[in-house]
């Protein structure tokens, strides 16, 4: 029986080593219910189990500090420019070679020392009550600053991080001195005190407490597809959308933990979900768009049309701090 004991212990400790290989640790800041879905027919697939855990970015950024070496994540998801190049820049993530990455992400989208990769996009849209606004008035960004909308433009309010990449995008493409007098301009037509959510500033449009605001399009697409329930249904259809053209796009990216134990299936979780069907079967149910095209749901109508400027994921938060800094010096609160 003792010359048995070192081969067994050796046969169960390959099948242990065997069972980790098989499984991703996911650590995600994305709340959909619906990103099960994508994991299990990822698992369906490949075998490979999904362990998920979801919380606030900020939360899981500062988690992956505070864990160190120690952490169990594999697989990081987290949406805004900002903060999935900040968490790079600290240091959290690992550089990958992926042929299939390089091949099927945008190179926009996707971060150039491999850190990171888009898995789907969002649009900064302008929704409008044109029983107060006119939406042929407002088409752009930069008309959001004109002063006939005294009093009639509603915002999130400064630490929202989409605002924060929209004057971010706007730096990149209109400079400094062009930036601070849209902001000036934009921040003189607000009379509402500053919203939380993007869902609460629909409402208010829809409401006529303001005549325009923006937001993350698919906010909208999800009130009139009644996911919270009829009377925001009602209200989301009240409203019309305007998808500026060019267009401002964030995304949601996936990255490989710095000490991820299990990093051959980290990157086939991402390879998967940025797969030109990966990306359809993670932005689909949330009424994002996938990386390239843009969906086919009925509640995107009007929201399908734009082009997106020329503005990288990686200048967006090379821009974030000056964003930032110049929002607060416009009054933004």
């Amino acid at each position: 029986m003792k010359l048995l004991a070192f081969p067994l212990l050796v046969s169960l400790s390959l099948l242990t080593a065997a069972a980790q290989a098989e499984e991703v640790r996911v650590y995600s800041g994305r709340h959909y219910n619906t990103d099960r879905q994508s994991y299990k027919a990822f698992s369906d697939q490949t075998g490979i189990k999904v362990r998920l855990i979801e919380a606030s970015g900020i939360s899981l950024v500062e988690r992956l500090k505070r864990e160190g070496s120690n952490t169990k994540a594999d697989v990081i998801i987290l949406v805004d420019a900002a903060r999935i190049n900040n968490a790079a820049k600290a240091g959290l993530f690992q550089s990958i070679n992926s042929p299939k990455l390089n091949s099927e992400v945008p190179a926009r989208y996707r971060d150039p020392g491999n850190r990171w990769f888009g898995i789907a996009r969002r649009v900064r849209a302008i929704i409008i009550n044109p029983n107060q606004v006119n939406p042929s008035q407002v088409q752009t960004y930069a008309q959001l600053a004109s002063p006939d909308l005294k009093g009639k433009v509603c915002l999130r309010n400064r630490k929202n991080v989409y605002n924060q990449s929209l004057v971010a995008d706007q730096l990149a493409i209109r400079g400094e001195v062009k930036t601070k007098a849209w902001l000036k301009g934009l921040i003189s037509n607000v009379s509402q005190p500053y919203f939380p959510g993007d869902i609460a500033l629909i409402r208010a449009v829809a409401q006529g407490k303001c005549g325009v605001g923006v937001v993350n399009h698919y906010y909208l697409a999800r009130m009139r597809a009644g996911i919270n329930g009829t009377k925001d249904q009602k209200l989301g259809n009240q409203v019309k959308i305007v998808m500026p053209n060019p267009a401002h796009v964030n995304i949601s990216a996936a990255a490989v933990s710095k000490y991820a134990k299990n990093k051959s299936a980290a990157v086939k979780l991402i390879e998967f979900l940025a797969s030109p069907n990966g990306s359809r079967g993670i932005a689909g149910p949330t009424f994002e768009f996938p990386l390239t095209g843009v969906g086919g749901s009925t509640y995107l109508k009007g929201m399908t049309k734009f082009t997106p400027d020329n503005v990288s994921i990686s200048q967006l938060s090379a821009l974030n701090p000056k964003a930032i800094q110049l929002m607060a010096q416009a009054g933004w609160q």
